[in-house]
């Protein structure tokens, strides 16, 4: 079995609303030196199966298909063995 660690981002020429949002708020708060904030998503989620180019390849296709949108978002995996 294989922990997978998803990191979804928006692309770097793609605006993030979110992202401007939040360096707002944090300049109101006093955070003069928080500049480009982007917003992500952090997905965690395991895959049952002991061969790990099966696991990256279903990782992969998972994150390609359903956790990003292509257009927008870039995506990078990891995987860890878990006993």
């Amino acid at each position: 079995m294989y922990k997978a660690t998803v990191i979804v981002k928006r692309r770097p020429k793609i605006l993030d609303p979110e992202g401007k949002a939040v360096e707002q708020g944090a300049k109101l708060l006093g955070f003069s030196n928080v500049k480009k904030t982007r917003i992500g998503k952090y997905i965690e989620f395991f895959v049952d199966t002991a061969d790990k180019s099966a696991a990256e390849k279903e990782v992969k296709e998972y994150s390609e298909k359903l956790l990003s949108n292509p257009i927008m978002e870039d995506f990078e995996f990891t995987l860890e063995e878990v006993k």
